[in-house]
């Protein structure tokens, strides 16, 4: 599970390094028309592009369009709501499925007394001798 959990997160970042490159390079020129020329700021938003590149290829995407300058301020609200709902449901399913396949529980094994430091060292060296 956690293996599963690492190789989306990896995939994720991938995709968002490659949409940050594309985008740093000839995209922002694009979108926000005060940033031609400005190369010092281009490697500024290269951590954020690479977190949100959804949401940079989404407003992307609607300038390509033509769609009008309010229009890609606007947020995509349809998959907004649905992805809160999933979510929603995501959410307490993997807490739950968390809760259910652990491999210890507190109740499932017996107290162990755990020894201070030094008695462990004086326990060892007579067991040595």
């Amino acid at each position: 599970m956690a293996a599963l959990v690492l190789d989306v997160a990896q995939g994720y970042a991938m995709i968002g390094i490659a949409v940050a490159a594309i985008f740093v390079l000839w995209g922002i020129g694009r979108v926000a028309p005060d940033a031609r020329g400005a190369w010092t700021f281009r490697p500024l938003v290269v951590p954020g592009v690479i977190l949100l590149w959804p949401l940079v290829l989404s407003r992307w995407w609607t300038i390509a369009r033509g769609e009008n300058a309010a229009a890609r301020h606007r947020p995509p609200r349809r998959t907004q709501d649905l992805l809160a709902l999933v979510l929603a449901i995501a959410i307490p399913v993997m807490l739950a499925l968390g809760l259910l396949i652990r491999q210890d529980g507190p109740n499932e094994r017996a107290a162990v007394m755990i020894a201070p430091p030094s008695a462990q060292k004086a326990g060892s060296e007579k067991a040595d001798q």
